[in-house]
């Protein structure tokens, strides 16, 4: 015996009323009005330089420079496409509707729509800032954005398939991690051989049939996906109302962590481990850390691809390159970072092995300095064989700045959840909680102990192995400070 169809629009109705049934009708008047005036506000202080990064006056990059960047976009947007669903439901649909005998192509057709309008909008703004910065003037401004919404929603196709299909996820995941990684790959050697400017003549003609094309393509395919809709499978809507509802709770309270530890769960639940045999010769956390590393070569082959990334600030402030140097290798010191988590969050472990905070701490930042090491000599010798830094050795500059960043991803990983009991702080710009801001401080601070090399860095003369031996010294007494204070 089947049960009867349910009226999904009623359904809707009634979580809804019932949802917001503590909510007044000028309380939610109140906070539309707060919304949009917020936008206006905001929208009127920095509309001209955005408007500036989209739409230069004068076309400002190469060709190169314009596939790279429609490249990473492209795979950056099909890449959280793919994290976020794109078909979804909010944790109360998903909880009472999905389970109910109630249509399944009217349930998901909203998220559909919305994830066509977000695609559409996404791809309309990549679309806008590649041809604003190759094109030449006057460029076919609107039908180049409408190529680009098309665009946009043709990705949003694909993704479609991935989240139904059952071959395809792995695929498509693949193909937006290179299409990010080409396009990176394209802007770093763009950066190195200095490419002059493009000034591209696209006629409209041409522009007006490419939207055409893909407009008949978007069509056929959103009939399909439509029709489809049914298929998809629960656990993938399920995990796509998950993850929403992290992002939603993570924004909601300030807490990253939620979004790092649902990330860590699901990598790890799709993985199959055996058990291996740690190594004897080496501390107990040490070798532990390797074993996390060994298990992550994804994330290494991307820290691999990175060390070119800081030659994208070649040419801007040396400032800003000396920070993006010590900030890349903080993020390659962060790979075994979960295991510093587990001990800060859950010790049980460590009171079993009978070890205290300052030993465990000295293990933990072994191969976070070995990756972080490795990453900054790597980068820094690159930057010297491109030309962007002087003579010296610049490769013996990695080791030395290793401990500073292997501290200040351990410190970072230790810093727990915010602390928003904090007492709230009055600015001209209106109240302030101090907790997120000094949870974000915590952590990157440390690299301040690298200002040596940002001296040497900003200051463009040839590196002299005095301040290679002084950055060592800094990096070392911070390091001994650090375990010595670990508590």
């Amino acid at each position: 015996m089947t049960a009867p169809a349910v009226d999904v629009a009623a359904v809707r109705g009634w979580i809804r009323r019932t949802q917001w049934a503590h909510r007044s009708r000028s309380e939610t008047a109140g906070t539309v009005y707060f919304a949009l005036l917020f936008a206006l506000v905001v929208g009127g202080m920095v509309h001209r330089p955005v408007a500036a990064v989209f739409w230069p006056a004068a076309p400002d990059a190469s060709r190169l420079a314009g596939a790279s960047l429609v490249a990473a976009g492209a795979g950056i947007l099909l890449l959280a496409m793919r994290r976020l669903g794109p078909l979804g439901l909010s944790r109360p649909a998903a909880s009472w509707l999905l389970p109910a005998p109630v249509s399944r192509r009217r349930l998901l057709a909203p998220s559909l729509w919305l994830a066509t309008a977000l695609a559409a909008g996404s791809g309309a703004l990549l679309g806008v800032a590649a041809a604003g910065h190759v094109l030449g003037r006057p460029g076919p401004g609107a039908v180049t954005t409408l190529v680009g919404a098309l665009a946009g929603v043709l990705l949003l196709h694909v993704a479609l398939a991935a989240q139904a299909g059952h071959g395809w996820p792995v695929l498509v995941d693949h193909l937006a991690v290179l299409l990010a990684a080409a396009g990176l790959a394209g802007f770093v050697v763009g950066a190195a051989v200095e490419a002059p400017p493009a000034a591209v003549e696209w006629h409209p003609s041409a522009a007006v049939v490419t939207a055409g094309i893909l407009a008949v393509v978007n069509a056929v395919l959103l009939a399909l996906a439509v029709g489809r809709l049914a298929a998809t499978p629960n656990e993938r809507i399920l995990e796509s109302a998950t993850t929403f509802g992290t992002l939603l709770d993570s924004a909601f309270g300030v807490e990253p962590s939620f979004v790092t530890d649902m990330l860590e769960r699901r990598y790890w639940a799709r993985r199959r481990l055996r058990s291996v045999r740690l190594w004897a010769r080496v501390p107990v956390l040490v070798a532990q850390d390797l074993l996390l590393v060994r298990r992550r070569p994804r994330r290494l082959m991307l820290l691999a691809g990175a060390v070119a990334l800081p030659a994208l600030f070649a040419h801007a402030p040396r400032v800003l390159l000396a920070a993006a140097i010590l900030i890349g290798g903080m993020v390659a010191a962060t790979v075994p970072a979960a295991n510093i988590r587990t001990d800060a969050a859950n010790p049980v472990m460590l009171r079993l092995l009978g070890m205290d905070w300052r030993r465990a701490i000295a293990q933990r930042l072994w191969v976070p300095a070995v990756l972080a090491g490795t990453w900054y000599a790597a980068s820094l010798a690159l930057l010297h064989v491109l030309g962007d830094l002087p003579g010296g050795p610049w490769a013996a500059l990695g080791p030395a700045l290793a401990p500073v960043a292997a501290v200040a991803a351990v410190r970072k990983a230790r810093v727990g959840m915010v602390r928003n009991e904090l007492l709230p702080v009055d600015t001209p710009m209106g109240t302030l909680s101090p907790g997120p801001l000094l949870s974000s401080v915590v952590g990157p601070d440390a690299l301040l102990l690298g200002l040596p090399t940002v001296i040497q860095v900003g200051g463009g003369s040839p590196l002299s192995w005095t301040t290679v031996l002084v950055q060592a010294a800094v990096s070392v007494i911070a390091a001994r400070a650090y375990v010595s204070a670990a508590r």
